[in-house]
Formats: C-alpha cells, sequence, structure tokens
C-alpha cells in the first residue's frame, strides 16, 4: 500500500464535527485511502451516489428519519456524491441534527460537488484534493534512486495508482480510463452529446502542451463556436483532466497579458489520447513531456505542502520566455525546464526579466536536480 501525503491530514480530521470532502478525479484513489483509514472499523456506512438505492435511502430528507435509519453508524462515508440530489442539505441534515455522526464525501466532479455544498456547509467543512499518484509519495514509498531510475516511464505513462501497480498492462489501463472513466462527469452533467468533439479537443490540446493555446484557432480547427470551446476547456478543468497556466504580467510593456497554456494532470492520459507510448529517444515532444511532468507534480507538492503561490509562465511579443514563475508572499521564483542536463548548463534568466523584477530567484531544473523542485 503506497502511503498518500494527505493520509495523516485526513486521519487528524476524522474525529473532529466537520465533514469531509474529498475531491479527485476518477481512479485516483479515493475510495482505497478512505478503506485504508477505517480498516477493520465498526459501526461505518458506506453509500455509493452511482447507485439509485442511496438516492432511494437519501431522499426523503426527513431528520426524524435519519436518526432512526443512521444512528447504528458512527461514520458515513458517500462516495460520488455529486450525483445525489440536494446532497448539500442531506450533509446539513446531519451534521445539524446527528453531529456525532463524522461524514465523508468523495467527488470527481468539481463543478457539481462543490456547488451543491458550498453554501449549506459553510463553516461546517474540511475540503482535500487527492491528486494521481506523486514523485514525492513514490520516492517516499521506495526511495529516491529507484524512482529516479523511473523517470522516463513516468513521463510516457504517468502516476495513475493502478498503472503504477499494474506493470506490463500500462496501455491497456490507460485506454481503460480514458474510453471509461475521464469523460463520464462531463457527459452526465453538461449536455455535452457528443464525446468524440472532447476527444479531438483534448488530442488537440495534447498536441499543444508547453505552447500558447488560441481559442479561436481551436474553434476553427473543431468548427465550433469560442465559447462552446471555452466552455468545454473549463468543464474538462474542474473534471481534473487538464488545468490553466496564465501569463505573467505587471511592468514590462512587450509581456504577453492574456495569453495561456494548458497542461494535463496526467502525462498518461495526454500521451493515451494521442496514441503515442514510444521510449523518449524515438520522439520529438520530450521537452513538453519533461514540462508537463514537472509542471503537474509541481502542483501536487504545492497542495499537499499547503504552499500558497499564483503559478504562471511569462512571455513576450519577442518570444523571449520563462517556462514557469511561483509568486510567493511578494517574490517571484522563475524556472527552466530542460530534459537534457547539458543543454541546461549555460542558461540564464532573460535580461528583460531580471531588470523589471529584480526581487526573483531563478534556476534551471533537469533530471539531474529534480528533488530540489518536486521534494
Amino acid at each position: 500500500m503506497i502511503k498518500r501525503n494527505i493520509e495523516d491530514l485526513l486521519r487528524n480530521r476524522k474525529d473532529d464535527n466537520k465533514v469531509i470532502l474529498l475531491f479527485g478525479a476518477r481512479q485516483t484513489g479515493k475510495t482505497t485511502l478512505l478503506k485504508k483509514l477505517y480498516q477493520g472499523k465498526d459501526n461505518v456506512l458506506w453509500l455509493n451516489g452511482d447507485n439509485n438505492d442511496t438516492h432511494e435511502l437519501l431522499g426523503d430528507m426527513s431528520a426524524s428519519r435519519y436518526k432512526i435509519l443512521f444512528a447504528p453508524y458512527n461514520t458515513i462515508i458517500i462516495d460520488e456524491a455529486q450525483y445525489i440530489k440536494d446532497i448539500g442539505r442531506i450533509i446539513k441534515i446531519f451534521t445539524d441534527e446527528l453531529p456525532e455522526i463524522k461524514i465523508f464525501a468523495t467527488g470527481s466532479s468539481a463543478f457539481d460537488l462543490s456547488n451543491k455544498t458550498s453554501e449549506p456547509l459553510t463553516g461546517r467543512k474540511w475540503e482535500f484534493y487527492l491528486f494521481p499518484l506523486s514523485f514525492s509519495e513514490m520516492c517516499n514509498h521506495h526511495g529516491f534512486l529507484e524512482e529516479y531510475r523511473l523517470l522516463e516511464y513516468r513521463l510516457l505513462y504517468g502516476y495513475y495508482p493502478e498503472v503504477v501497480n499494474s506493470a506490463g498492462n500500462e496501455k491497456q489501463i490507460l485506454k481503460s480510463i480514458t474510453d471509461s472513466y475521464l469523460y463520464k462527469d462531463l457527459l452526465t452533467w453538461s449536455n455535452i452529446k457528443h464525446s468524440d468533439m472532447l476527444i479531438k479537443l483534448l488530442q488537440m490540446l495534447a498536441l499543444q502542451v508547453g505552447s500558447e493555446v488560441s481559442y479561436n484557432n481551436l474553434s476553427k480547427s473543431l468548427g465550433i463556436d469560442r465559447g462552446t470551446v471555452e466552455r468545454y476547456i473549463d468543464l474538462l478543468e474542474k473534471s481534473y483532466v487538464v488545468f490553466k497556466l496564465s501569463s505573467f504580467s505587471r511592468n514590462y510593456r512587450n509581456e504577453l497579458k492574456k495569453s495561456k497554456k494548458i497542461y494535463f494532470a496526467d502525462n498518461g492520459i495526454r500521451n493515451a489520447l494521442i496514441a503515442n507510448f514510444s521510449p523518449l529517444s524515438l520522439r520529438n515532444d520530450v521537452g513538453a513531456l519533461w514540462e508537463n511532468f514537472l509542471i503537474s507534480e509541481r502542483r501536487k507538492k504545492l497542495s499537499y505542502d499547503n504552499i500558497w503561490a499564483n503559478t504562471y509562465f511569462w512571455r513576450t511579443t519577442s518570444q523571449i520566455e520563462i517556462d514557469y514563475v511561483e509568486e510567493q508572499d511578494g517574490k517571484l521564483n522563475a524556472f527552466e525546464f530542460k530534459w537534457n542536463a547539458d543543454k541546461g548548463k549555460n542558461i540564464s534568466i532573460p535580461s528583460s526579466f531580471s531588470e523589471s523584477y529584480p526581487e526573483h530567484t531563478f534556476q534551471v531544473v533537469t533530471p539531474k536536480n529534480i528533488e530540489t523542485f518536486l521534494l
């Protein structure tokens, strides 16, 4: 069992009187983690929002009925809670009328569960996010040297738990995830009638990792209006498939001010969408894979370590750029990413950036110093 970075945080919160909401994409291990926390425990009720029985059980929102049905339990865990109508009000009844029962609710859809619970549970909840497995979790599991040895493998196949634990079946598992799970919430909740358009959009985004994304160009290529493209990308982000990085701009007049890059939450999903698992030595997108890997892993680190930072890329109209910029406590930390360590030796920060933002640090991240960025 690979220990997750938020396991101790959840364990420390499991006996207070607040609801715990655990978000994350499907197949990232939310249920497995909760089962580990409550393994061998009595008086725990598991409910699944995907099942009609759960809907019927919770449908009559009567406090007196709930007290009769659920009094024997001290913990109730509701998986895929976003599928349950009025889930926010239902959980509020538990917290008001049965405060001795600890409630966990998991969701693979931020755009639905968050909306349903935001008002009813104000001040009564803890929210946690579970990513696919991370570089730091795997280093803790079998040591840095072993994980470092697997670096190329991770760039190709990513960190979904089933992929990590099923050597030899990576491609089949990733195909199953992209075919069966990746779009389920989107197609259920967002009135997207045809998943083929969604897949085409994702494939185009996969081929543009590390580059600025033009919604107008995507619109023309797909034959749909720009507003629909924006809506689809927003929904993909809220389903934890992709995430955006905006351009940083404060002072320098030639900076790009409204540009965006889009990255994938997992390298394996990205490669599955374009059906390319060729070794790095045969690829022309190694730089994009390395960039996506580092930024997605850094995102996990910031979340798990509770580090508050604004994240950007930086580029000028003359195409001078910095791959990644973090802003913490008024200080800018700039990073360039190079898979080939030798090519990173002579890189220095652009003078136009350093002169505009004198309060900064700069680092080139290669495989040889990856631990300084991700651990």
